[in-house]
């Protein structure tokens, strides 16, 4: 690209200097020979005015007095009647410009001058025409390498930054050329870059929040089938398979929801439902766990209440909670229910150390961790409980007490 730049560059040049060029050497080699003309004329009008000066006033017409009004180049004769002709200068050989003018007593007057003169005039200004020519070709030779440079730089660091892409580095590089075209495809690599690293953060987000969301269900049905095969007994066997089944419906749920904030983390499927149920089963579903673990969970609170939200969702946020106080908290958990306002809450406590007072609220985002985990479960909780128009906060670091708030359905009596 470079040589095509300066190729063309030149080549408009040349064109350039060949149509004004040409027309420009014409015209000074006309107006140097009609230049040349009229001082040859005007030398012989003058030496006709002086020779009839003299004769009028007696003096004589002498060379020496006569060839200090001429050109040293030029050739003159003078003609006087009764007189002998009288020469100034050599007279040139080959071709000639001349001029005679008579005048009114009978004398005349010739000048001539060679041509070759005139033709080294001519010569010299065409060097001066060709040297300017040449002045500017280099000019316009230096003014197309940097304007090649200027331009070929830039695409280069614009190829470079779309391998960076291609190879997967989709850091913007945020640099202009003071080009129009150039920085408009600059803010297009740009643009095009932070998407792609938006698009990169979020599939890595999902993967982290799909390991993290999907190991408690996947533990708790795999302890579900562990029962299954220990015991002979028809019964116990049926009521573990239901209720793996159950776990296996929740995960699929799960799934489904990690999918969808991954697309949209706005979009929401809120419905009313029944906010005791998925209390009553996260507390079955974790209870076998604690026992093992010599530890408790209970409920209690307000009965009947009914919130709105996705029943899948608010579970999983439960399991987090309950998850968390089972790995770093201490004693017996609690989950409460409450009302506040036109909102139902769910309070999470335990009688362990509680949240380090260093991290407070920081608790809640991601990879922020005081127990040397992934720091992924609480971000993601908070994350599924704004998707339906809730929210998890700590009301309390020590001992710890989080709560997830959520829309209450109304009941009959408020409507």
């Amino acid at each position: 690209m470079r040589r095509r730049l300066i190729n063309s560059t030149l080549a408009v040049v040349l064109v350039v200097i060949a149509v004004f060029g040409v027309s420009l050497v014409i015209v000074e080699t006309r107006t140097i020979q009609e230049g040349a003309q009229e001082s040859v004329a005007s030398e012989a009008v003058r030496l006709v005015g002086i020779v009839e000066s003299r004769l009028g006033s007696g003096e004589k017409i002498t060379p020496e007095i006569l060839s200090e009004q001429i050109t040293s180049t030029r050739y003159a004769r003078i003609k006087v009647p009764g007189k002998p002709t009288i020469e100034i200068g050599h007279r040139p050989v080959g071709e000639v410009i001349e001029s005679k003018v008579d005048g009114d007593r009978g004398e005349s007057v010739t000048v001539q001058e060679s041509r070759s003169t005139i033709s080294e005039e001519i010569g010299r200004t065409l060097l001066v025409i060709l040297a300017v020519a040449l002045l500017a070709i280099i000019a316009a030779v230096i003014l197309a390498i940097r304007q090649a440079r200027r331009l070929t730089a830039p695409l280069t660091d614009l190829a470079e930054t779309a391998e960076r892409l291609g190879s997967g580095d989709p850091r913007p590089r945020h640099r202009r050329y003071g080009v129009q075209e150039l920085d408009r495809v600059a803010d297009v690599l740009d643009a095009s870059a932070e998407r792609i690293a938006r698009m990169l953060t979020a599939e890595r987000r999902l993967a982290a929040d799909a390991s993290h969301q999907l190991r408690t269900p996947l533990t708790a049905l795999s302890m579900r089938l562990e029962e299954i095969t220990l015991t002979d007994d028809p019964d116990t066997v049926k009521e573990e398979a239901t209720i793996a089944l159950g776990q296996v419906e929740r995960l699929t749920d799960v799934v489904q929801r990690l999918l969808t904030n991954s697309r949209d983390p706005r979009s929401g499927s809120a419905v009313a439902f029944d906010l005791d149920e998925v209390v009553k089963q996260q507390v079955e579903e974790w209870r076998p766990a604690y026992r093992s673990a010599g530890r408790a969970i209970v409920r209690s609170g307000k009965k009947g209440l009914r919130a709105v939200g996705t029943p899948g969702a608010v579970a999983q946020v439960l399991a987090t909670l309950i998850e968390n106080s089972l790995m770093h908290g201490d004693g017996t958990v609690a989950l409460r229910t409450r009302v506040t306002g036109n909102q139902a809450v769910v309070e999470v406590t335990d009688a362990g150390p509680g949240v380090p007072p260093d991290l407070g609220s920081r608790v809640f985002e991601r990879t922020v961790s005081g127990r040397n985990s992934t720091g992924l479960g609480l971000a993601v909780a908070r994350d599924l409980a704004e998707a339906d128009g809730g929210r998890l906060e700590l009301l309390q670091q020590h001992p710890p007490v989080f709560a997830l708030f959520l829309a209450r359905e109304a009941e009959p009596s408020e409507v």
